[in-house]
């Protein structure tokens, strides 16, 4: 089942550190089977507040997105980033292949019925 990690950054300055971070990201999460779905581009808010930009990494499940969060290589470069972006990140897995959110919906009125 897929894993992303999904980070909300709050805008910041530019800054040579993140730069370098931005630079050494990829190939910290290549060897798990990361890669960038969204890499703070353009949101258009629709409900409620969200400032700052958004990045989303894909992995093949959420071993590999705690693998590579772990992982010497990234928490060598965290930093770089953290000393500069606030933020929010959550590591998250995706839904497997073939869900039906009726069958969650279904599930629910019968938990609700039964009480």
């Amino acid at each position: 089942m897929p894993a992303y990690v999904i980070a909300h950054l709050q805008d910041a300055a530019p800054h040579p550190e993140i730069a370098e971070y931005i630079e050494r990201l990829p190939t910290t999460f290549e060897p798990y089977g990361g890669r960038f779905l969204v890499h703070v581009t353009q949101h258009e808010v629709k409900e409620g507040s969200w400032p700052g930009s958004v990045v989303m990494i894909g992995f093949p499940g959420i071993e590999e997105a705690r693998t590579w969060w772990d992982s010497p290589a990234y928490q060598e470069i965290a930093p770089l980033r953290s000393r500069h972006i606030e933020g929010n990140i959550i590591l998250i897995d995706g839904v497997p292949e073939g869900y039906d959110a009726a069958t969650s919906a279904k599930a629910m009125r019968e938990a609700l019925a039964a009480d």
